[in-house]
């Protein structure tokens, strides 16, 4: 298993809301920010796109925003690959402040072949990295 780094963000101040912590919208920003570092360890990233015409699509995401950020906050968000199919990657973003996780994100991807809109198997090499990435928990049910 090979480890995924940890994604840190600072919070913008426009990125707050009337209520003076993170609005909605940039949890979810924050988390396609750590799933974009996560292919690009996996290699599917900007060469690899225009190489190929293929990227992976985000097709069905469930957040959980369980405690509020505020701007002065630095976020940590951890990231596992819990599943990986042919053309299917599931997975899981933990946010974090300080010790506190703050969200999750739980998401669906499918490796798409843009110019056909259709889905498409991973090339062996990148199902091979994504695989390395795979967290022994998921693999093993746990």
């Amino acid at each position: 298993m090979t480890t995924i780094p940890e994604f840190r963000q600072e919070i913008r101040p426009e990125w707050i809301d009337y209520n003076g912590h993170l609005s909605e919208a940039y949890y979810v920003l924050v988390f396609g920010f750590a799933t974009d570092a996560l292919m690009e360890l996996a290699g599917l990233d900007d060469e690899y796109r225009r190489g190929s015409g293929c990227s992976l699509y985000t097709v069905e995401a469930r957040v959980r925003y369980l405690r509020e950020v505020r701007q002065q906050d630095s976020v940590v968000v951890r990231s596992r690959v819990t599943e990986v199919g042919s053309k299917k990657l599931l997975v899981s973003h933990e946010m974090r402040v300080a010790d506190t996780v703050v969200a999750t994100e739980d998401l669906v991807a499918l490796h798409v072949d843009v110019e056909r809109n259709e889905t498409c198997p991973f090339p062996d090499a990148v199902r091979a990295k994504l695989q390395a990435l795979l967290d022994e928990n998921s693999a093993h049910g746990g």
